[in-house]
């Protein structure tokens, strides 16, 4: 097989129809969707010091927040994908961000950390519904190729925006309100998305998709939440015998869901669509680059404010690099495919990312922040570059009616590549951090809630009589942690560049009108 998509040419710019108007506006639209989405994720690392001052949750407690959101989307965007082919994308687009906005409120005004895992998996049910719908309608709105590319580009860019405008809008509400107040700006852009989305937004489906398999929708939630709790949970605290039922119980659900959809004529995921090697190949470069970033990302905001002692805004501008570099690369992503060739492009990105995060696992706490700068730099460049074009590689490689089913397979190796990032690279992380010698004549409980998180550290020892000490060696494990895990996914990104390199070989993207 060749790195040309195989699949029907339905999407072909010879039997494509005229360039829909209004189509650049629409776009902005879904681009404010993701830019929602994205704003989310990376404000609740910028949050999370307050939130551990205000709910005391346990370590582990705190890494489900953080994941719990990433595990529901990575379970639910396959059924979500397939649900928006079969009802309509935009109808279904238009109820998630309505479910998103009323969700957001509850993740606000969270009053325990159980209150807050629940509020964070429901608003991963409505997220599971917007980022599918927004990939899948820009395939369907825009039929040249070389326009879908610098749409695609537009998607992604802003999605990097939003990483940079999260941390920096949370860093000024952090500054002058509470922690809940950085979900309740979810509220104005959702009214935005939804009175705009009415008007702008072209409806479309598959125009003969089926019946929505119930069974299969339920063995895809089980099986991936299933193997990311035992990978999670196992990770965490080693071989327990439930962790390993779970994740036996999850293998053997995806392998019955893969085996029904084989069997079924209208499947929920068509598995065939793995048979292309690029589609292959870009699916599995996004999961193990976001797999790379994710975990260092949420506990980055933590080494700012809580190792090198910045204020929620001024860590929020400190991590902007990565956000620039980003959107920079993005635009520019698919005509580097183009003169160059995919696989440059695609495993390029992949190992200045793994060069940045090879850097940073010589981090020490008082490293200047030109060194950090630069390495976030050239982690938003790569990340820009390789995400934009494996994007564009998945969507070309199908019809345009399956477009999001396949959407959704890209953001479901997105979410799966970030929940484990945060589960296994932030494991490491707290082993490593748990382990840090206690100065003598600390009392026991203090010692206890020092070495469950470092926020706890931060808290307790504030009243100590040998608190500054307990404080630099807690800061101390919390940086040789962040080492370990950056050691390990710059590993994961070099290998992934490598067989990036040879899986993508010959694969092109499509031209446009007039090429």
């Amino acid at each position: 097989m060749t790195g040309r998509t195989a699949a029907p040419r339905t999407g072909a710019a010879a039997t494509d129809p005229a360039p829909r108007p209004g189509r650049w506006l629409a776009l902005a639209v879904l681009a404010l969707a993701v830019l929602l989405v994205a704003v989310d994720a990376t404000v609740l690392g910028l949050a999370t010091p307050f939130l551990s001052e205000d709910l005391h949750p346990s370590g582990t407690q705190l890494l489900w927040i953080g994941d719990i959101y990433s595990f529901v989307i990575a379970g639910l965007l396959v059924s979500m994908g397939s649900l928006g082919d079969r009802i309509g994308r935009k109808k279904l687009l238009l109820s998630g961000a309505v479910a998103f906005g009323a969700v957001s409120a509850l993740n606000a005004y969270a009053t325990s950390p159980e209150l807050m895992i629940l509020a964070r998996a429901l608003l991963g049910v409505a997220g599971a519904t917007l980022m599918p719908s927004t990939l899948a309608l820009i395939r369907n709105l825009f039929h040249d190729p070389r326009e879908r590319s610098l749409a695609i580009g537009v998607w992604g860019a802003m999605a990097s925006a939003g990483a940079a405008v999260g941390p920096v809008v949370g860093g000024f509400l952090l500054g002058h309100f509470w922690w809940g107040s950085v979900f309740l700006i979810n509220l104005p852009v959702m009214a935005v998305l939804v009175l705009v989305g009415i008007r702008l937004l072209p409806e479309s489906r598959d125009p003969a998709p089926g019946p929505w398999d119930l069974l299969s929708v339920v063995l895809s939630m089980v099986g991936v939440v299933a193997v990311i709790y035992a990978v999670k949970e196992g990770a965490a605290y080693g071989f327990r015998w439930y962790f390993a039922l779970a994740g036996l119980a999850g293998a053997v659900a995806l392998v019955w869901f893969v085996r029904r959809q084989l069997r079924l004529s209208t499947p929920l995921l068509d598995v065939r669509l793995f048979h292309h090697r690029g589609f292959s190949a870009a699916v599995v470069a996004d999961l193990l680059t976001v797999f790379g970033l994710s975990g260092l990302v949420f506990f980055l905001s933590q080494f700012l404010q809580l190792v090198q002692g910045r204020d929620p805004l001024e860590a929020g501008l400190a991590e902007l690099p990565a956000a620039v570099g980003a959107v920079t690369a993005g635009l520019l992503a698919g005509r580097a495919a183009r003169r160059w060739s995919v696989r440059s492009v695609v495993a390029g990105g992949l190992a200045a990312i793994g060069a940045a995060l090879a850097v940073l696992a010589w981090l020490r706490p008082d490293t200047g922040y030109p060194l950090l700068g630069t390495a976030l730099l050239a982690v938003g460049v790569g990340a820009g570059f390789s995400f934009t074009v494996t994007a564009d590689v998945i969507l070309s490689s199908v019809p345009k009616e399956q477009a999001g089913a396949a959407s959704a397979v890209s953001e479901t190796a997105y979410e799966l590549g970030a929940a484990l990032g945060i589960a296994l690279l932030g494991s490491i992380v707290t082993g490593v951090y748990r382990d840090f010698t206690v100065p003598a004549g600390v009392p026991p409980h203090a010692v206890e809630q020092a070495r469950d998180s470092l926020g706890g550290a931060v808290d307790v020892s504030g009243g100590l009589p040998h608190g500054d000490e307990l404080l630099r060696a807690a800061q101390h494990a919390f940086v040789e942690g962040l080492q370990a895990a950056a050691g390990v996914a710059a590993v994961v990104l070099f290998a992934t560049a490598v067989a990036a390199w040879f899986l993508l070989r010959g694969q092109r993207l499509e031209e446009g009108r007039g090429h």
